[in-house]
């Protein structure tokens, strides 16, 4: 461990001396790649200083224990094993650090959820979800930007599409992508009794458009009048944007903006994202499956996590953790999850390795 640390610090003065040099401005994606290096090359260097005071710490511990006696020994065998605790603590935390990073901690996060079994009951679902996120957002401090949202007939949504923004948003959310099922009584249901419906969530990270260029001959761009519920059209303005990929086939539909020019933008956006998770899907074929494996066909047999107000229960099927606090999960109290999930992929991680 101790070369790649001593190799990771050298890099880092590189990127440093890269960084400082006033003719890097003119290559954005240069710029943008060393950035994000030198952010995670921070983190373990600075560990690393950490790691060396804590060592001194505990020579200079080792040394006053031997030379002291009676209570001035005891007390200096008491800071020594502190420092050394210290020193492991630190050792373990720059062992975590240099495990192989996900390329894409530190990137903004692109949310879409819709509706899958269950009719109406499935698109009230798929708004409860969009509530929760946008709790959990709040609570982590992140911003949620909304991109497109298509109300259904009772209140929920048949889509919605929005933008997380945050240093760990990725990391937190990448693992709730898939198919979620609830099991209640819908509003809808006259006679008591429990139904099982179930959303999807799809999770990409957002691409730069220096990695995903888009040329202008390779999409149609048609514009219509936004609808509601029901199809009715909501303004007099076709505002509305659909871009059709014509290399990839790829449609992205856009409506929530006021002006044809921001949901051109924000179509673009999702776009990008798409066509950078396919791009990385042709590329490695681990990531490949993964990747088909995440919503499926939004079946309930397919679930990831399943939600079920009756006994206020929420099952992650992944981990086999059942946690009895649905309320509190609904309300963006998230973190119990995502930490377990967390620990699960670092375990599983360490065994692979």
């Amino acid at each position: 461990m101790l070369d790649r640390l001593e190799a990771l610090e050298a890099e880092y003065s590189q990127v440093l001396a890269r960084l400082s040099d006033p003719t890097l401005s003119k290559d954005r994606n240069e710029l943008r790649v060393l950035s994000r290096r030198h952010k995670e090359l921070e983190t373990v260097v600075r560990k690393m200083h950490e790691l060396r005071a804590a060592e001194e710490d505990v020579a200079i511990a080792r040394e006053l224990a031997a030379d002291a006696v009676g209570v001035e020994r005891e007390l200096g065998r008491d800071e020594q094993a502190a420092a050394e605790e210290r020193v492991a603590e630190l050792e373990s935390q720059l062992r975590d650090l240099l495990m192989p990073r996900d390329p894409h901690d530190g990137r903004n996060v692109i949310v879409e959820i819709r509706g899958a079994e269950g009719g109406e009951e499935a698109n009230l679902f798929a708004k409860d979800l969009f509530d929760m996120y946008q709790r959990y957002a709040d609570r982590r401090g992140w911003r949620a930007e909304m991109m497109d949202l298509r109300e259904s007939e009772l209140g929920g949504v048949d889509g919605v599409t929005f933008l997380v923004k945050g240093e760990d948003a990725w990391q937190r959310l990448h693992q709730e992508a898939g198919t979620h099922r609830v099991q209640r009584i819908p509003v809808t249901e006259s006679q008591g009794r429990v139904h099982t419906s179930s959303a999807t969530v799809n999770v990409l990270p957002e691409a730069d458009e220096v990695e995903v260029e888009i040329e202008p001959g390779d999409i149609r761009v048609d514009v219509y009048r936004s609808t509601g519920p029901g199809g009715q059209s909501v303004n007099t303005t076709d505002s509305a944007v659909r871009i059709t990929h014509l290399p990839s086939g790829l449609v992205v539909s856009m409506q929530d903006e006021k002006s044809q020019i921001q949901n051109r933008a924000a179509a673009l956006k999702v776009l990008r994202a798409r066509l950078y998770e396919l791009e990385l899907q042709r590329n490695a074929a681990a990531l490949a499956e993964e990747r088909r494996a995440q919503v499926g066909g939004g079946g309930r047999s397919e679930k990831i996590r399943t939600y079920n107000f009756k006994d206020n229960r929420v099952t992650d099927h992944r981990i086999g953790l059942t946690l009895k606090k649905l309320d509190r999960i609904l309300m963006g109290d998230l973190d119990e999850l995502v930490d377990a999930l967390l620990s699960d992929e670092r375990s599983r991680q360490l065994l692979e390795g």
